[in-house]
This record gives structure tokens, sequence and C-alpha cells, in this order.
């Protein structure tokens, strides 16, 4: 197992222009996915997976530096971006439709799989339930199953509880906008005041139209019961009993500012996966392929080197 950077003074700046996007029909879901703009067009295939609340826009960063690496698909999962809820809010159905695109876009092509938070839980259940179908795992603060209580999984059981968690979705929704994004960039990101003004615009511009979106709160509630459930799940049946089946090089991403996934984790995440690499970030939160991409960017790097290529 092989630690990381981290690397300091890698301030990148990139210019965040939206992915071109298309409509992709995949067991009854529309999915909108975006296409990485890749500089070449035999590049290895990859896919970037976001997490709760979040959407294929938490990516143009980090697919900005990689663009001559890898050619890349992120999606907007059911119930978040511009993809309609559409009864896949689990980590498990979440696995599965991936699966689903994978095979359509791609065949049987061996793909790098990016993670972030619950989109890093339901890749991990993608590469064991089908690990012929992923090269490589970068998982971003993934949300596996802690075992200590903090101050998110309490947030997450409020959310996930009938009735309350509409009611406390509700009310944060009736806070002014102003406070609301001061409040998120803070659960978010590490250093809120270090963010490049076209990051922090971007991100102000998502949870605007993201108020817009008929389905938000119930995707919202229903991906918090998911993560709910996969947290009491039986060891037998854990993510931490799926990690321990993936194969393929993994790459643990985790911030020492993270109010979300306690990154004391990375140990067992470390232990856990039998080819594992960890890149620890002592200033980042949640969000490291947004606040740290020349670093994500290049750990990325540095675990494909030894990786053949197969077209």
């Amino acid at each position: 197992m092989d630690s990381y950077g981290p690397v300091t003074g890698d301030a990148v700046p990139v210019e965040l222009q939206e992915w071109p996007e298309r409509r992709v029909p995949v067991a009854g879901v529309e999915l909108l996915v975006r296409d990485l703009p890749a500089t070449a067009p035999d590049l290895p295939p990859a896919l970037f997976v976001h997490g709760l609340g979040g959407s294929s826009l938490n990516w143009t960063a980090l697919g900005v530096l990689l663009k001559d690496t890898i050619s890349g698909i992120a999606p907007d999962l059911p119930g978040f971006g511009r993809t309609p809820l559409s009864g896949v809010t689990g980590i498990t159905e979440q696995a599965e439709i991936l699966v689903r695109l994978l095979e359509k876009e791609y065949g049987d092509r061996p793909v790098h799989v990016f993670g972030n938070s619950m989109g890093g839980a339901a890749s991990v259940a993608l590469a064991a339930q089908r690990p012929d179908l992923v090269a490589s795992l970068t998982l971003i603060s993934p949300a596996l199953p802690h075992p200590r209580v903090s101050a998110s999984a309490l947030w997450f059981t409020a959310l996930a509880t009938p009735r309350l968690g509409p009611a406390v979705l509700e009310r944060t929704q009736r806070r002014p906008f102003d406070q609301r994004f001061e409040a998120s960039l803070a659960m978010v990101f590490g250093d809120p005041r270090s963010l490049p003004p076209e990051v922090r615009a971007a991100y102000e511009a998502e949870l605007h139209r993201r108020d817009t979106d008929p389905w938000g709160r119930q995707a919202t509630v229903e991906g918090a019961r998911s993560i709910l459930r996969s947290s009491l799940a039986r060891p037998r049946r854990s993510l931490w009993a799926d990690a321990a089946t993936v194969q393929c090089p993994v790459l643990l991403i985790y911030g020492g500012k993270d109010r979300l996934v306690d990154a004391k984790i990375r140990t067992k995440a470390q232990r856990t996966f039998p080819n594992a690499h960890l890149l620890y970030l002592p200033q980042s939160g949640h969000v490291a392929q947004m606040e740290h991409p020349g670093e994500v960017a290049r750990a990325f790097r540095q675990l494909i080197e030894g990786i053949p290529r197969r077209h």
C-alpha cells in the first residue's frame, strides 16, 4: 500500500467550461450525460460519479486537467443535476444503473471510475459487482460506513427519518439564499475563502438551479436513507465487505477539513482495499476534485502508470 503527497503549491488555473451534454436512455431513465472533451480519440475511458446533492458539474475542473489522459463521461444520477427522479435513489440502484450505462457506452471495456461521497460508495458497489468493467477506482471522501457517530451521521439520520427529513429540508429552504450558500460552502469545502472565483461562481449557479428541481428534496431524503441503511448493514453485506473484494488499483483521497466524512477512516480504508494508494490532503474538504484538482490529477496519473492499456 502506497501513500501519495500531499503536493503543495498546486494552484491550477482552469477554465470551467461545461462539457458537452446529451441524453442517454438507460433502464427506463433518461440520464443527462456529459462528455469530457478529450484531446485524442483513443484515450482510456473513464466514468465520473458525483455524490448526494451533487451533479456531473462537480467534475469539470478535474476533467480539464485529465483530458489528455482519459476520455470520460459524467452522468447526472437520477434525482440530481438535470436527470429526473425515477426510483433510482439508493447506492445499490445507482451501481446497477452505472453498470448498464458502462455496458451501453463501452461494451466490455474496463474504465477508470471516479466516485465522490455517495458516488464513491456506488462506485465501490459497482467494482464489487462487475470487476471486469473497472480498471481503477479513485474514491474521493467515499461514503463508507463509519463506526463513530459524528455530526454528519446525525444529520443524515435526521434526513432519513420519515416526516423529519422533509421538514428539515423545507425549513432550510426557507432561509435566505445567501445564508444557505455560505453554509453549503462551509460544509463542503475546507477553506471557501481560497476558492478561485470561477469555482465559487459555478457552485453558486448550481445551487440556484437546484432550487428549481421539483424532485430535489425527495432525492436528497431517499439518498440519505440509503446511506443510513448502508451504515447499518451486517458486516458480510456491507460496503466494507465489497471493498475487500476489489482487486483493481484504488486511489483513496481524504481531506483533513472534511466535515462530512471523517478522514480518520482512511486508515481502515487503506487496510481494507487489497491494492490501495492514499492521498491525504490536510487542507481539503469534501470535494477535493473541485478544491485541489491539480493534486488529484497528479495522483491519478501516478496510479495508472503501471496499468496495461486495453484497446
